[in-house]
């Protein structure tokens, strides 16, 4: 009996060490952004010039009782679940073309897609910038449409920026479903070609199904990814663009915090963005639940 004990302890004695690590990566980071968000701390009291106050919940009242946070908030879901579907519908489409294609083009095509995942978010949206320069950009050149402001206008500027986030994201959608597909045993592929089905119907009436669990990974990472974008946005319209009009939940927050210094507000929106996140994720994973998916 002790042995058979011994035996399902083991796991989580192995556990353990990873546990400890990311509870202090994670818990504790946490635990000081809901502190900071039920006190009254701004430069005067990082300067020691007054004494840190709790106030509760006047900051979550505060936010919630502003337009401008309901605003920014629709934003940033319309612009993250734009940005989702489209890496989604991207890496998909090319992680089905890696199974069409032959060795040398699908190295060049997964190369290419590394390639884009490595650069970082800085580098990668400077140089998009570049290509899109109102006067030198070379897209304005080759549409002769030099003078055009990309970032002046709130909708072009917050497509711009979503096909720099899908470029970013989608080899990770790519790899991981490429890796799905390639573990579907081939007899049934092979089953659904003799029935006459076609690639379309194929993907959604046999992968799909299959590669489930996977989606389910893939599309929590991108809705995590997507909706606390920050670097492309800030970097791209200059902290949110023209009046605030491409601001997302995550700029806003830093410019709460750092540019207002209120440190303690800009700790409630991340509280309330953490919170929206575990919600969608817990709403997804229950759906998959529901239609008997085992994850």
């Amino acid at each position: 009996m002790s042995r058979v004990r011994a035996v399902v302890r083991a796991p989580l004695w192995l556990l353990l060490p990873a546990t400890v690590v990311l509870g202090g990566l994670f818990l504790y980071p946490m635990y000081q952004l809901g502190l900071l968000s039920v006190l009254d701390f701004t430069q005067a009291q990082v300067s020691g010039g007054q004494p840190t106050r709790f106030v509760g919940a006047e900051n979550y009242t505060r936010l919630f009782a502003d337009s401008r946070f309901w605003e920014v908030l629709t934003a940033t879901v319309l612009f993250a679940a734009a940005c989702v579907l489209a890496t989604l519908a991207v890496g998909a489409g090319l992680a089905v073309l890696l199974t069409r294609i032959s060795r040398i083009p699908r190295l060049l095509l997964s190369l290419a897609a590394m390639a884009a995942w490595a650069v970082p978010a800085v580098s990668g949206s400077t140089t998009w910038m570049f290509l899109f320069d109102t006067d030198l950009g070379f897209v304005n050149q080759l549409f002769g449409i030099e003078g055009f402001n990309w970032m002046y206008d709130r909708y072009t500027a917050f497509g711009l920026v979503g096909a720099v986030v899908v470029w970013a994201s989608f080899p990770f959608v790519m790899v991981t479903l490429y890796a799905g597909i390639e573990a579907i045993p081939r007899s049934v592929l092979e089953a659904a070609a003799l029935d006459g089905a076609s690639t379309w119907r194929t993907f959604w009436q046999i992968m799909v199904p299959i590669l489930r669990p996977v989606l389910a990974i893939v599309v929590i990472q991108s809705i995590i990814w997507d909706f606390k974008v920050f670097t492309q946005i800030y970097i791209m319209t200059r902290g949110g663009g023209l009046a605030g009009q491409n601001m997302t939940l995550n700029v806003y927050a830093y410019q709460q915090a750092f540019a207002s210094s209120e440190y303690g507000r800009g700790a409630a929106i991340g509280v309330v963005m953490m919170l929206i996140l575990l919600a969608v994720t817990l709403v997804y994973l229950r759906a998959l639940r529901r239609s008997g998916e085992q994850l």
